[in-house]
């Protein structure tokens, strides 16, 4: 479904990502991880059309949208989330994922419509899909931290993505709520048949939930394989023990 091919990217002399290689199968839970600073939301930015690529391409069903705005590459099926929960905090629960399923339907621009009666049907589905049906009339930044992402994902629910990319879905949760949140990320993956890329620093998380692991170090992709191989990679261990020159 998905193809970077020796993307880079640099920020004057800076190298973020030098030549990083990934593939995504269609249905696949998919994982990015590396040290802080290998170039991993810098990665996502350039996936999703935040950032341009210096060199290479990304493919998404054999289409090259290496040069499409944010805006097109989210209308041919790519969703986000952030590090940062992206939410509108003063609208209801219901209302923000309300005004995402209303833009996928063309419908944002009909001022004349009273909002109030339309997609009720999809919100209030895909608010059950994360369970926040019982929190949908509650002020958005109201809700608890772990509420909070669930939130961002119905948002990007609404889009109708086929491929759904998380940046660090767990990040300043407690235990309690990072199980529920990646509860909830493999049950969206089986019911409403996404292909998942996600970031995560979590490395429990990581090899309990992911089926293939792509390392970076220093913006490169160091290997991609089966969460098995990845972690009995020597050069792996060595990319996390700090070696100056690993990969």
């Amino acid at each position: 479904m998905l193809r970077v091919e020796e993307i880079h990217k640099s920020f004057d002399d800076f190298k973020a990502v030098n030549g990083a290689n990934l593939t995504v199968e269609k249905g696949g839970l998919v994982a990015v991880i590396g040290p802080n600073g290998s170039g991993k939301t810098t990665l996502f930015n350039l996936i999703t059309g935040q950032l341009k690529p210096d060199q290479g391409k990304v493919v998404f069903k054999d289409e090259d949208i290496s040069k499409l705005p944010p805006y097109k590459i989210c209308s041919r099926g790519i969703a986000r989330s952030f590090q940062i929960a992206n939410i509108f905090p003063r609208l209801t629960v219901f209302r923000n994922v309300q005004v995402s399923v209303l833009s996928q339907q063309g419908k944002s621009r009909k001022l004349f419509y009273p909002a109030g009666k339309l997609a009720v049907e999809e919100t209030n589905s895909i608010l059950e899909s994360v369970g926040l049906s019982d929190k949908a009339g509650n002020t958005a930044g109201s809700l608890a931290h772990g509420d909070q992402r669930a939130l961002e994902i119905a948002i990007a629910l609404g889009n109708e993505p086929e491929l759904l990319i998380l940046d660090e879905p767990t990040a300043g949760m407690s235990p309690e709520e990072t199980t529920a949140t990646m509860e909830l990320i493999k049950r969206l993956a089986d019911s409403r048949g996404l292909t998942i890329l996600f970031c995560e620093h979590d490395m429990e998380v990581v090899f309990n939930v992911a089926q293939s692991i792509m390392v970076m170090h220093q913006g490169l992709t160091v290997i991609q394989d089966k969460p098995d191989e990845v972690k009995n990679s020597s050069r792996v261990q060595e990319c996390y023990l700090g070696g100056a020159e690993p990969c």
